[in-house]
């Protein structure tokens, strides 16, 4: 069997969690200018309370899910509120350091109650691989693509086709006008945040049944960044694109530098990715260039 057919697959499914992930950063961007870097720990918390409920309460996946969903929505209304709207108005700098503290309070409580130690998901999605003829994807990525695949639709309609996401969309284009036409920025806020949450929740919940989850999950909160950097802060369709992109460099980097290297390669790709997207196209793919008129 080619490799390079196994490569794309694989890079493609591992893509999509990853698009799931960067919407999260996305909304909240497009709606507050904030760019959160607390995701990955949202999204170690939301792995470890869906576990907790699977194996603690003997609860079936379905309710787990529908638990970490409102915990995380909970999470990210009360985080808007408590954390980030004292600070409207404030220089963005001031914001997005708050994110960086809330990141550490959240994982110094993760390790509190959960403790570092290393957990696995009980099996939850059947273990057979798909077989495509060409490539065989695992069971844990398949499975994984098309609940990314579903949420990130779902999302989408919420933002595209809903009054709230009409108001959302208000919002990020103009907050001021957003007001005089009757809605509530700040309503519209703490529904990004919570939005957000539940992105990152969810995406801690497939990442944790693929490789597991420790209090270190959230590291994958930055590699994310490299992928709404290359699609753009703004933009949603960026978001899944760049996902992609990553997921399927990534693993080319895996397969053909690792072993050239000594290893590592495919760990530290997106942020040299990054470091490339930033000197070439700094708003991105998809994203729109800002242009200051003095």
């Amino acid at each position: 069997m080619d490799i390079i057919p196994q490569i794309l697959v694989s890079g493609m499914a591992a893509g999509g969690v990853y698009g799931l992930i960067a919407l999260g950063f996305v909304l909240i961007y497009k709606a507050t200018s904030v760019l959160n870097l607390a995701t990955g720990e949202f999204m170690t918390l939301g792995a470890f309370v869906c576990l907790t409920v699977l194996t603690e309460l003997s609860a079936p996946f379905g309710i787990a899910l529908v638990v970490t969903i409102i915990f995380a929505a909970c999470l990210g209304a009360v985080t808007e509120r408590i954390a980030l709207r004292p600070l409207i108005g404030e220089p963005i700098i001031s914001v997005i350091m708050v994110t960086i503290g809330l990141a550490s309070v959240i994982k110094g409580l993760t390790h509190m109650i959960w403790s570092p130690q290393f957990r696995t998901f009980p099996q939850v999605f059947p273990p057979k691989p798909l077989d495509l003829g060409f490539a065989i994807v695992s069971s844990g990525l398949l499975w994984g693509f098309i609940f990314a695949t579903v949420c990130t639709v779902v999302f989408t309609v919420i933002f595209r086709y809903t009054r709230t996401g009409l108001a959302m969309r208000a919002t990020a284009a103009n907050q001021q006008a957003a007001l005089s036409m009757g809605i509530s920025v700040k309503r519209v806020f703490a529904l990004s945040w919570s939005f957000a949450a539940i992105t990152a929740a969810l995406g801690g919940i497939i990442i944790g049944n693929i490789n597991g989850i420790s209090i270190h999950l959230g590291h994958i909160g930055l590699k994310v960044l490299s992928v709404i950097i290359l699609g753009g802060l703004d933009s949603i369709i960026g978001a899944i694109v760049g996902g992609f992109i990553i997921g399927i460099l990534e693993n080319f980097a895996g397969v053909y530098l690792d072993s050239m290297f000594g290893g590592g390669v495919k760990e530290v790709a997106p942020f040299i990715i990054l470091v490339f997207i930033i000197m070439i196209r700094p708003y991105g793919i998809f994203g729109k260039p800002l242009i200051e008129r003095v």
